[in-house]
């Protein structure tokens, strides 16, 4: 089983991985998502180059072997990217105008073979619909902090989950790493996902 090296501070995805069964080593990228060559970009584009840019950092600081797991995420609403919004004022003029609309969640993924010096890119999808929200709603979900440092200014996993009326795709994608992605860049790589992984299977009797 090789080295996992993730480039990410996410706790949402540590938890895919280890839920998915594969332990991680966290490396932080310090790639400024910020700049404005890459806010530039459109949606998709923006988010591949930022994960891949991220794989490369990291890979610049480490001596391990292995494989080192990139993402970076946006959402994607009428052709605007929606990062991170940081203030409280950014995040409640999020909520408003999503507020019964729909957007695209984007993940730009990057897995960088070390040891081989070969890596693979691709991005993931998903389609995510909201409901309604009061006043109250929204300056409530703001106060809690939560959507100041998430892509679009929400997330499934957390408190604005029951404001999501449904998705379309995969939702570990919307938390911030899409596994069936990640099974086929890694499967790409000649990695099969038994050797990424190290699942467990109850028998019971």
């Amino acid at each position: 089983m090789p080295s996992i090296i993730l480039a990410s501070a996410s706790p949402s995805r540590k938890r895919l991985l280890e839920a998915a069964g594969i332990d991680a080593q966290i490396v932080i990228s310090d790639v400024d998502e910020e700049d404005s060559i890459y806010l530039s970009m459109p949606p998709r584009e923006m988010v591949l180059a930022l994960a891949i840019v991220k794989a490369h950092a990291v890979r610049e600081i480490i001596i391990e072997k292995g494989l080192i797991i990139a993402c970076d995420s946006t959402f994607e609403f009428e052709g605007m990217n929606l990062g991170k919004p940081l203030t409280p004022e950014v995040a409640r003029e999020r909520a408003r105008m999503l507020s019964g609309k729909s957007g695209y969640l984007h993940t730009g993924h990057c897995i960088l073979d070390i040891d081989r010096g070969v890596e693979v890119a691709d991005i993931a999808t998903t389609k995510v619909n909201f409901t309604e929200l009061t006043k109250q709603e929204i300056d409530d979900y703001v106060a809690s902090g939560e959507p100041l440092n998430v892509a679009g200014g929400f997330t499934l996993d957390g408190l604005s989950s029951a404001f999501i009326s449904s998705i379309e795709g995969d939702y570990t994608n919307v938390i911030g790493l899409s596994v069936p992605l990640l099974r086929r860049l890694t499967s790409q790589l000649g990695y099969p996902w038994h050797e990424i992984t190290h699942q467990a299977i109850g028998v019971q009797g």
